[in-house]
């Protein structure tokens, strides 16, 4: 490793674990390790599903003193979710989890004062809802917010707790569906009309602007020795993953797979057409003045739940067995909010089977091989009408994050798109995060320039398309009506 080599701990916060990864950056070196993994769990009370936010808090500082000596930290997580602040600074009650109940019909509320097309038009935001706009409309009333004086998004609370320095970052406050895609500055008549206070948001930062110092109680906590700076990064995680996307020029798309699929395409501007709106696509703000303009999908939440279903089998001879089960057999909308909430999913894919006409899957490996050709087909279906409605055609399709260690996915997407997947890396919110705080450092240029860095050192595996697109039409055709 070149003398000029710094190392910079990642920290990869997922909706059902974290992880502090530490990435050793030099001028034409990549190297990644896991220092800590601990679970996310989840907790339901009396009050509804919450997050337990102290638990990932101390599963970071673990994973810090486990690091060693960086050089600098990064937070990334999901998106949307926030933790209140009193006057004080203290936590007011646990951050509530965007699968909590509380923002059902809320949307419709909204949108009588907004209607939903003036709504799009503004933020560019697709309807989900769970949108932290939606969650900040179900909270209108409650005690908490009323004495709230501050509100930070998930990464940006954990950064304030290492440093005591209040930010919202960009790429994340884009999915609060308050902020205009096209001045990247919040959406003002937006936030007005709804009845908003925008001051409940600490000021903006870009990915890469400095975001504290690790406080002294942190630095004996981790055995550290400071001055260690933490950076923003793009802490949304699909930010930081589409950042890795080991790409040579614009004709690609992306798919970030994980408990949510997340498939579209990066431009240089909004969509903010009536026809993307109705299509439910997002636009995101991404990297080096990108809007990451995609479609939410369900992902491998469909398969995770079905698994903590079955009590856990082993998932390596599950897809060596749903292999083998007949292809496109019967195939569900990977991107129903019917399958949001967790619970008998097994039962819920078998229902919508049954509904639609179609043979049922019985054992775990139908319903796997089913959970399978139906996301592919979801990814099929984003990644085409992402084409058309930016008019950006593309060559490739990137896969990156956990998905890629699952071989099969990754040829049924292939398949489905009828285009070549490159899959890898699987850790790419953690690249992404370490290769913006190797920017600050001057040991990685522009975003070109980092993904040529990933391609030179990251393992990558390439899936070429088979099989009869018009069975793939087929399947696509049941799910529509068309």
């Amino acid at each position: 490793m070149s003398a000029r080599a710094k190392s910079y701990a990642a920290v990869d916060l997922g909706a059902s674990s974290g992880r502090v990864m530490v990435g050793r950056v030099g001028p034409d070196s990549l190297e990644l390790t896991e220092a800590h993994r601990f679970p996310n769990r989840p907790v339901r009370t009396s009050e509804g599903l919450r997050w337990d936010v102290l638990g990932l808090y101390a599963g970071v500082l673990d994973g810090l003193r486990a690091a060693g000596q960086v050089d600098s930290v990064g937070i990334d997580s999901w998106a949307v979710d926030y933790g209140l602040l009193d006057a004080d600074g203290a936590l007011l009650g646990n951050p509530v989890h965007y699968r909590d109940s509380r923002t059902e019909g809320v949307a419709e509320k909204v949108w009588a004062t907004v209607p939903a097309e003036e709504l799009y038009a503004a933020t560019g935001l697709q309807y989900a809802p769970f949108n932290t706009l939606y969650q900040l409309t179900a909270a209108r009333h409650s005690a908490q917010l009323a004495y709230a004086e501050r509100l930070l998004l998930i990464p940006d609370l954990l950064t304030y707790w290492l440093t005591g320095e209040q930010g919202t970052e960009l790429t994340n406050a884009s999915t609060t569906q308050l902020v205009d895609p096209r001045t990247r500055d919040w959406s003002y008549d937006i936030a007005s009309r709804l009845g908003i206070d925008l001051g409940l948001f600490a000021p903006l930062r870009q990915p890469g602007d400095p975001a504290g110092l690790l406080r002294a109680e942190v630095l004996e906590e981790t055995g550290l020795t400071g001055p260690v700076p933490v950076t923003a990064v793009g802490s949304h995680d699909t930010a930081s993953a589409v950042a890795a996307v080991p790409a040579d020029g614009e004709r690609f798309a992306y798919i970030c797979t994980g408990t949510w699929s997340l498939a579209g395409l990066e431009l240089d501007a909004p969509v903010l057409t009536e026809e993307s709106r109705a299509a439910n696509f997002t636009n995101e703000l991404g990297l080096d003045g990108t809007v990451r303009y995609l479609r939410n999908i369900m992902g491998l939440w469909l398969l995770q739940e079905c698994v903590r279903a079955w009590g856990g089998p082993e998932l390596g001879p599950l897809l060596l067995e749903a292999g083998q089960v007949p292809a496109l057999r019967s195939v569900v909308d990977a991107g129903d909010a019917a399958f949001l909430a967790p619970g008998r999913m097994p039962e819920r894919i078998a229902e919508a089977c049954r509904a639609s006409g179609q043979p049922v899957p019985v054992s775990p490996a139908e319903v796997t091989r089913c959970i399978l050709d139906s996301l592919a087909l979801a990814h099929r279906r984003a990644i085409d009408e992402a084409q058309r409605l930016a008019d950006r055609p593309v060559d490739v399709v990137h896969v990156v994050g956990g998905g890629t260690r699952n071989a099969l996915l990754c040829q049924l997407t292939a398949d489905a798109c009828g285009l070549p997947v490159v899959a890898g890396p699987a850790e790419a919110a953690a690249l992404g995060n370490v290769l913006v705080q190797a920017r600050t450092h001057g040991l990685v240029g522009d975003l070109g320039d980092g993904r040529r860095l990933l391609t030179r050192t990251q393992p990558l595996t390439r899936y070429e398309p088979h099989g009869d697109a018009a069975r793939w039409r087929e399947a696509e055709a049941r799910l529509t009506g068309g």
